[in-house]
């Protein structure tokens, strides 16, 4: 979750955990986490777990750093706070501005295995391939075996 918007819909973060899903930290204000201070980045993290305990989520966060960047301090400041990074193995979003639906799902087919996590931002209006690429998405891994699961659950399996 970016913080800024749960704090803009804390009820609607409230429906999500009550719908039996984690909430993850994915700062307050999704700016990179690169050439900031220890000060900067210390809040932008526990600003968001505010705002996710807030909305009812008692599990373990999970942090995912914007854009993926993670680079001095913010990798010293999740260490010294025990964090875990969650990053993703399968990116259509990559190309997808350029991409219909129907190469997006056969990206994600072909790039996906057992315990991947796909990186896909439907919530934004540039992305309707990405959207219109969901149900071919979960029906075609459902096909092949695939369940959905938490990262929580899928961090059971990697120990």
């Amino acid at each position: 979750m970016v913080g800024a918007d749960l704090e803009k819909n804390i009820s609607l973060g409230q429906k999500i955990v009550a719908a039996g899903h984690e909430l993850g930290n994915h700062t307050y204000s999704h700016k990179r986490m690169v050439l900031k201070s220890y000060d900067y980045i210390r809040q932008e993290i526990e600003r968001t777990d505010q705002l996710i305990r807030k909305a009812g989520y008692t599990g373990e966060i999970l942090f995912r750093p914007p854009n993926g960047k993670k680079l001095l301090l913010l990798p010293y400041y999740l260490k010294q706070h025990a964090r875990k990074t969650i990053m993703w193995d399968v990116e259509p979003d990559a190309f997808e501005i350029a991409s219909s639906s129907e190469e997006i799902v056969k990206h994600v087919m072909e790039n996906t295995k057992p315990g991947s996590i796909i990186l896909l931002h439907v919530m934004f209006d540039s992305r309707r391939e990405s959207v219109k690429a969901l149900e071919g998405i979960v029906t075609g891994l459902r096909e092949h075996g695939y369940r959905f699961k938490t990262v929580s659950e899928l961090l059971k399996y990697n120990k």
